[in-house]
């Protein structure tokens, strides 16, 4: 319950740093815009489609879940992979594997047919999938940044904003709903990622001691609030309610700061090399499972059940994913 709200706080983290960067290599606002716009776009329709393969109608679908799954990672990896052709040699042209992925991903919407038994539904968002989820935060949080240009004041306020919008969700105060296509949680919990590391670029040319006791006042205030709200609000991930989401911004913010001080202060980096590329290829890396679950599905060769379940199961799951690591 903690790890999605923990990513979603990731994300607003990078957010000021890589808004930062492409100002130092001379794009202006609206090229930063048609990124944010471009990479929002590739986690809402990468999302959209994880959705709907949760719901395909194996029945009625002309081809099987599993190859439906393979084929959708596989336009994922050909549409978005960064490529880097080397020009000294003749490589494909880049285009060739874009149009290829593209014209998968078409293919795979035409004869996508959802719903149970004889019941036949098109593509729709339902809940977007985690990408998607990711998505519309990622593109509400980093526009709204741009638009404040880094000043705390401003992003102080959207954040306060967008928590409230999340209470709003849960008991109707304001008398409307506000939609923000996906739950303002999620938008909160980014938001709050943006201002840390806002605040860290702010304070760390005067003094880091001040980011260290503002950092950690917030977190034992977004704690506090979440743990007294708790009666009020109940602590659920499936209902995004604010006390989950101002407890695990406050776990957040702690866990950061720990590791913040143990690379940052301390220096200690290198225990982390075996599971850099989950942070620096990350989303290659949420894309091999799918490819690995498509083909296991085919092949159906499977391992023991003793090997699948209890503690022995959970040391194999934490193999499996230092394992997927290795291969990204």
């Amino acid at each position: 319950d903690v790890v999605f709200p923990a990513f979603l706080f990731i994300v607003g983290l990078s957010i000021p740093y890589a808004m930062n960067a492409r100002r130092e290599k001379g794009e202006n606002t609206l090229q930063i815009l048609k990124h944010i716009v471009q990479r929002s776009l590739a986690l809402i329709i990468m999302g959209f489609m994880m959705v709907n393969l949760e719901n395909i109608n194996t029945s009625l679908t002309p081809i099987s879940k599993p190859a439906w799954m393979f084929l959708m990672a596989l336009s994922f990896v050909l549409i978005w992979n960064n490529y880097r052709p080397d020009k000294s040699k003749k490589t494909i042209p880049v285009w060739i594997f874009k149009v290829t992925g593209w014209l998968i991903l078409l293919f795979l919407a035409v004869i996508y047919v959802g719903g149970e038994g004889l019941e036949s539904k098109p593509l729709q968002p339902y809940w977007w999938g985690i990408l998607g989820l990711i998505g519309w935060a990622y593109l509400l949080c980093s526009v709204f940044y741009l638009a404040a240009g880094g000043r705390i004041g401003i992003l102080v306020i959207g954040t306060l904003l967008l928590i409230g919008l999340n209470i709003n969700e849960n008991t109707n105060f304001l008398g409307i709903n506000v939609d923000l296509v996906v739950g303002a949680s999620n938008h909160a919990s980014v938001m709050i990622g943006v201002l840390v590391s806002s605040l860290f670029i702010t304070l760390q040319s005067k003094s880091k001691k001040y980011f260290d006791v503002i950092i950690i006042t917030l977190a034992v205030v977004f704690l506090l609030a979440g743990l007294l709200t708790r009666p009020e609000w109940g602590i659920s991930k499936i209902r995004a309610t604010p006390s989950w989401t101002l407890i695990c911004a406050g776990i957040s913010i702690l866990a950061f700061e720990l590791i913040r001080w143990i690379t940052d202060i301390k220096g200690k980096v290198s225990w982390a090399t075996f599971i850099k590329p989950a942070g620096s290829s990350t989303l290659t890396c949420y894309l091999i499972p799918y490819f690995y679950y498509a083909l296991l599905t085919i092949t159906a060769i499977y391992l023991p059940e003793f090997l699948r379940s209890g503690y022995i199961g959970i040391f194999k799951s934490i193999l499996f994913g230092l394992l997927i690591i290795q291969i990204t």
